[in-house]
């Protein structure tokens, strides 16, 4: 998990990354704090998330776009469409 949080770190910079297992299925809690200490960001993933590459770099550009959403540099029209696409996406998965 050591070297998970370095990636994170090195991928979500300026921002200090906090990992620690939180639940009894496995979850991860991730803190994002800024360079004054105060959260942006906090959210669970399943450890399966970050130990696989692929969903990693999807937990990755979710973060990136929560932080934007956090500091309002995501405009309401966009955070339409990417809750759109992402509605799409789990409808095509499911067909």
């Amino acid at each position: 998990m050591e070297s998970i949080s370095l990636l994170l770190g090195e991928a979500l910079s300026p921002y200090q990354v906090t990992l620690t297992p939180s639940g009894t299925h496995g979850e991860c809690l991730v803190i994002l704090k800024s360079a004054a200490g105060a959260i942006v960001v906090e959210r669970e993933f399943n450890q399966a998330q970050l130990t696989d590459k692929r969903q990693l770099t999807d937990v990755v550009d979710g973060l990136h776009r929560d932080v934007l959403i956090a500091e309002g540099r995501l405009e309401p029209c966009v955070i339409a469409a990417l809750r759109n696409a992402a509605q799409d996406k789990i409808l095509a998965n499911r067909n």
